[in-house]
């Protein structure tokens, strides 16, 4: 449920996903479901679960043997800004540091 109460969250800010990386075959309404069950925002999450949503000082390290997907990148931009929390990813080529709604990558990952 947490991950639902975020997607919710940041949808709310403004944020929209990029369906287009789905590559599953479902149907349209599934398409959103189907994002929300990428392993970082399942991670970040689990991240929240444990320490807490208003702890801002703390900062939540994830990391992943994949590259990250734009819609994943796009939504931990926003996570970071709607929560005040920073959120490090760690991907197979490099480390994004999510604060304040922007990436250190400055989007050319």
């Amino acid at each position: 449920e947490k991950i639902k109460e975020l997607y919710d969250c940041i949808k709310l800010a403004g944020f929209k996903p990029i369906t287009s990386f789905v590559l599953k075959n479902v149907k349209e309404d599934m398409l959103e479901k189907e994002l929300c069950g990428h392993s970082e925002k399942l991670a970040i999450a689990f991240g929240f679960l444990k320490t807490g949503m208003d702890l801002k000082s703390e900062e939540i390290v994830v990391y992943k043997n994949l590259r990250v997907c734009g819609d994943c990148h796009e939504a931990t931009k926003w996570i970071s800004k709607v929560t005040g929390r920073t959120i490090k990813v760690r991907d197979s080529r490099r480390w994004h540091h999510f604060q304040g709604g922007q990436c250190s990558c400055c989007d050319s990952w």
